[in-house]
């Protein structure tokens, strides 16, 4: 069986990092599968998913990396066509990712102790956000 749903959110910007786990724990309750998968996607190109320990050092460690491995000063093709000032959160997002599978079992992500789901929103300004949830599993 498939059940597919979605979360719709408002970021910061400038690689905002939200926890997603429970609301994709809430939507796995809801979808009353038992046991498979679900993949957590990201409709934007300039949002990754990925999973982290949501502690506030690491997050401080995991924005500086972005900027270190691709600052936003440096020069973008992207902004030169466009003029949106966002290449950089391009580029980020195209190298975290968009998508992510978990496994669940007995209605329960299998999560590691220190696992959480997160979105990071490497824009450089607020935006409206849509995440789509895709379980594939039995009941």
């Amino acid at each position: 069986m498939i059940v597919t749903g979605n979360i719709c959110l408002q970021t910061k910007g400038n690689c905002d990092i939200i926890d997603i786990t429970d609301e994709v724990s809430r939507a796995l309750t809801e979808s009353k599968l038992n046991a498979g998968t679900v993949t957590v996607f990201v409709t934007h190109s300039t949002v990754g998913i990925t999973t982290i320990e949501n502690e506030t050092g690491l997050i401080h460690d995991f924005t500086g990396l972005w900027e270190r491995l691709i600052p936003e000063s440096a020069r973008y093709q992207h902004d030169a066509g466009i003029g949106e000032g966002n290449g950089h959160s391009h580029v980020r997002a195209s190298l975290l990712g968009a998508s992510l599978v978990v496994p669940f079992c007995e209605r329960r992500l299998t999560l590691g102790t220190w696992q959480q789901i997160v979105l990071v929103d490497f824009d450089n300004r607020p935006r409206s956000r849509t995440i789509v949830l895709q379980f594939m599993g039995e009941l």
